[in-house]
């Protein structure tokens, strides 16, 4: 099968994931559907946290594809709208959904009561919707769901990938990962989690569930760079990812923003990675009555780790990071053991992108051309866990 017959359905196309991999795609050609109803870019605008760059909407981009690809519609629509949701699925019936469809910040649903039934509201609704759907209309449709390495918390033994075997009384099983969020955005990733394993028990539907670290880059095409189609840039405290808002900060002149004793340590991906684990899993379906998990980082490191490398990779374009300690604004352990297993990706190909000193410039490159647009009242924390 040609990959114009592959029919992909793409959740949440306008976010920072969702826009690059809707090129990436069709530059590959499959027969693209790309939903979303702008609600970051709305939620964005009522809260004052702009990205750093203006980007197109979803309709101007098409138009853009269009040009190498025909087979691509976009739909305006909530996917917490069962019958709108219901109609567009049953009418494309796709062969995969890559679900991006969430609100993606720990910090806004932990900033009030109405912030984080909007998170629980919003995240559970959609994958529900998308389980009901494809249970309906295509119980054959490979469902990729983004999950989080937030979910697993920071437990005192190694984090296996989705799994982990279980002797007890001289008896073993498997179950998932015993998982803890620190936000009720994670909370939000687990329950994901759990609705789809039910479906795949019940119903025997086919999932990827995707727990992605913390992202950082830029989307660097040649097409996306000279047909406008880049994606968006967050850097503010409530939706920007750390490595982002760290170079930005340091672009701005303000000290880096370490939360604590920055010892808080996660697993990190460029976003050029993402793209590639997205591919991996649209070319490995696990089959039906089967959720693959994998862990989707590339390297671990500290807080303290990321600033300093920051520090020391800007100082070969004469910028000078100064780093500065925060009292952490969130609940969460600082000291804690952190050991994750990432194996599943590389056995299906990955290549990782390194975080390097070029990296780290690239990025800072790309930041200072819109430096006039940093605001820097929207960069150091504003919303307590506490």
């Amino acid at each position: 099968m040609t990959n114009k017959n592959i029919k992909i359905m793409i959740l949440g196309a306008d976010g920072y994931l969702g826009v690059p991999l809707s090129v990436d795609l069709a530059l590959k050609g499959f027969n693209l559907t790309l939903i979303d109803n702008y609600v970051k870019r709305k939620l964005s605008a009522k809260y004052l946290r702009q990205p750093l760059n203006k980007i197109n909407k979803i309709e101007t981009r098409v138009k853009q594809l269009e040009k190498i690809n025909k087979n691509i519609t976009f739909s305006n629509i909530d996917c917490r709208d069962s019958n709108r949701f219901d109609q567009i699925f049953k009418k494309v019936k796709p062969d995969i959904v890559v679900h991006f469809a969430e609100i993606p910040s720990a910090p806004y649903s932990m900033l009030g009561t109405d912030e984080g039934w909007n998170t629980l509201n919003n995240n559970l609704k959609s994958t529900y919707n998308l389980i009901s759907s494809v249970k309906k209309h295509n119980k054959d449709c490979h469902i990729i769901k983004l999950g989080t390495m937030g979910e697993y918390g920071t437990p005192n033994i190694d984090i296996e990938e989705g799994w982990l075997d279980i002797h007890h009384r001289g008896r073993k099983d498997k179950f998932l990962y015993p998982r803890q969020g620190s936000s009720l955005y994670h909370m939000s990733k687990i329950m994901d989690t759990d609705l789809l394993w039910f479906n795949v028990r019940m119903h025997g539907l086919q999932v990827t569930d995707l727990m992605q670290g913390p992202v950082y880059g830029i989307h660097t095409s040649e097409f996306a760079k000279d047909n406008h189609l880049e994606t968006s840039f967050a850097y503010d405290d409530i939706f920007g990812t750390v490595l982002n808002r760290f170079i930005v900060q340091a672009i701005a002149n303000i000290p880096l923003t370490v939360y604590g004793s920055g010892s808080q340590i996660r697993g990190y991906i460029n976003l050029k990675d993402t793209l590639q684990c997205i591919n991996l899993a649209i070319q490995n379906p696990p089959g039906k009555d089967k959720l693959s998990i994998y862990n989707q980082f590339t390297e671990q490191f500290s807080v303290n780790e990321l600033s300093k490398i920051v520090k020391n990779a800007l100082k070969y374009i004469n910028i000078d990071v100064k780093i500065n300690h925060l009292d952490n604004p969130r609940v969460e352990s600082e000291k804690h053991y952190y050991n994750a297993d990432n194996k599943g990706m590389k056995k299906l190909g990955l290549k990782p992108t390194l975080l390097t000193k070029d990296t780290i410039i690239e990025i800072a490159e790309y930041v200072i051309k819109y430096k006039k647009r940093i605001n820097k009242k929207i960069i150091q924390p504003k919303i307590n866990w506490k």
